[in-house]
């Protein structure tokens, strides 16, 4: 059996899974009443399996870690249809998706399902899941495009090179959500090994992490940052994990409401956004206890290190960095303009290039060195935060015009929290997953985000036009709307 072996990266993105958190992508794609199992097997079979990889299976060894394609391929074991109970609304539909997203996929074959679900009240549902080790999100949301059809006829079929070539044009709606500066990427994987015979003296005391590594430039200076950074504090958010997970999200909201009030802010839509996220956790924090402290939590932010014209290649080739969410801020306007200038700060730093590195050292080491390193920098963080700008023009699928679309990435370590935007059509949708022994009700975090951008529109319409507004002009209205 030919075997090809398992980038580093990917590999480490395979050996993260445990049974308290999945390494798997899962999306839903809400389709119109046309689409059909049949046509969605035929696009999997010509289209998703055009990408030769999506046949290979995960196998270890003793000598690592290969592809290798399943002998015994069976299409519908991975292309499924179901029907969901009761009155198949959207509460079941979560209830289904949160039941996927808490069971492992069968190690034995391509890791890799699609579930076709029939008789949802809005129509047709597509649940899909694919373990992170196949790609990364900048990757799968373009084999996904590499799916869908402009119109409901369909097009001819070709392959993923002639893909790449016929929709280069498409790649400029996938901007990151940061602009990290690429250089370093090639020294933070050459310094890998480095890193690896270093890590476990840097586990053991972070403040030596200089002193282990000499000097290093940025990329380690980074390093030794992030693992100096205190853990995130105890919150509703952040404990000991269940495994079995919560998904919700939440009616979307027009793309053009948030484009008007990032320029009205003199902000970007990802700081509205985001701010409006963390928004909406303070409000669920102080719902359950108006009197408890809202401190600030951190968020793991992916961020894209490959080049756009390089995305349609499968493989992980991205780096994470902490963005700290300023929950225990009251004031909307001042949140928006904290998440702006955190936001300016890591599009200048390495961090992501750094966490790149740290990954591909520990896919080349042992087993045992990986869980207690990324358990160690899980612990600094809250929460998994993605943002994904996604095609503004109607997609069709399976001969089903898309009408929404969600997914979650999943968390690591002892994160047990992941929140998920993205905008598809001039709309913007919001989700999150949580570890139900945490958080069992998501949705009423959902609930809060929608008030939370609303409330900010209200602030941008009451304050001067002029110049950007005053977070000081804001509370005072507050305070009068209070009074």
């Amino acid at each position: 059996m030919t075997r090809e072996p398992m980038s580093k990266v990917d590999t480490a993105w395979l050996r993260m899974e445990q049974p308290t958190n999945l390494m798997m992508i899962t999306g839903v794609v809400g389709l119109e009443a046309e689409a059909s199992y049949t046509r969605l097997v035929e696009t999997v079979q010509s289209r998703f399996l055009a990408f030769r990889r999506f046949r290979q299976k995960a196998v270890s060894t003793s000598s690592g870690v290969f592809w290798e394609t399943d002998p015994d391929f069976d299409i519908h074991g991975h292309v499924r249809r179901v029907a969901l109970p009761g009155g198949a609304g959207q509460d079941e539909l979560e209830d289904y998706v949160s039941d996927l997203a808490s069971t492992a996929l069968d190690p034995s074959r391509p890791l890799w399902q699609f579930h076709f679900v029939e008789n949802y009240v809005g129509g047709p549902v597509v649940v899909m899941r694919i373990h992170h080790c196949y790609a990364d999100g900048i990757a799968l949301v373009q084999v996904f495009l590499s799916l869908t059809d402009p119109t409901p006829q369909g097009r001819k079929v070709v392959n993923p090179k002639r893909w790449k070539q016929k929709r280069a044009s498409e790649s400029t709606v996938f901007q990151r959500l940061l602009e990290p500066a690429r250089e370093g990427v090639d020294f933070a994987v050459h310094l890998s090994q480095k890193l690896l015979d270093e890590a476990l003296q840097v586990i053991a005391d972070p403040e030596k992490a200089a002193e282990c590594f000499g000097v290093a430039g940025d990329l380690l200076r980074e390093l030794s940052h992030a693992l100096t950074l205190p853990n995130d504090p105890a919150t509703r958010f952040k404990g000991r994990l269940g495994g079995r997970k919560r998904v919700a999200w939440a009616e979307p909201v027009p793309l053009d409401e948030v484009k008007a009030l990032g320029k009205a802010l003199g902000c970007t839509v990802n700081d509205v956004l985001i701010a409006s996220v963390s928004g909406a956790l303070r409000a669920y924090l102080r719902e359950l206890d108006p009197d408890a402290d809202c401190p600030e939590i951190r968020a793991t932010v992916p961020v894209n290190l490959r080049p756009l014209e390089h995305a349609r290649e499968l493989g992980n080739h991205f780096g994470l960095v902490f963005l700290s969410l300023p929950v225990g801020e009251a004031n909307p306007l001042r949140r928006v303009y904290c998440v702006n200038e955190r936001m300016n700060e890591l599009k200048a730093s390495r961090q992501a290039a750094m966490s790149f590195g740290v990954l591909a050292a520990l896919g080349m080491g042992p087993h045992a060195l990986q869980k207690p390193a990324l358990e160690r920098l899980s612990e600094k963080a809250t929460a998994v935060l993605t943002n994904v700008p996604g095609p503004q023009q109607p997609l069709y699928l399976a001969g089903g015009r898309v009408r929404d679309m969600m997914f979650w990435v999943p968390q690591s370590g002892t994160i047990g929290m992941g929140v998920s935007i993205l905008s598809y059509d001039g709309q913007v949708f919001f989700g999150v997953i949580t570890d139900r022994r945490l958080v069992d009700d998501p949705a009423r975090i959902i609930s809060r985000f929608r008030p939370e951008l609303e409330n900010l529109l209200h602030l941008a319409m009451m304050l001067p036009l002029e110049g950007r507004p005053d977070p000081e002009q804001a509370e005072w209205l507050l305070r009068s709307e209070d009074s």
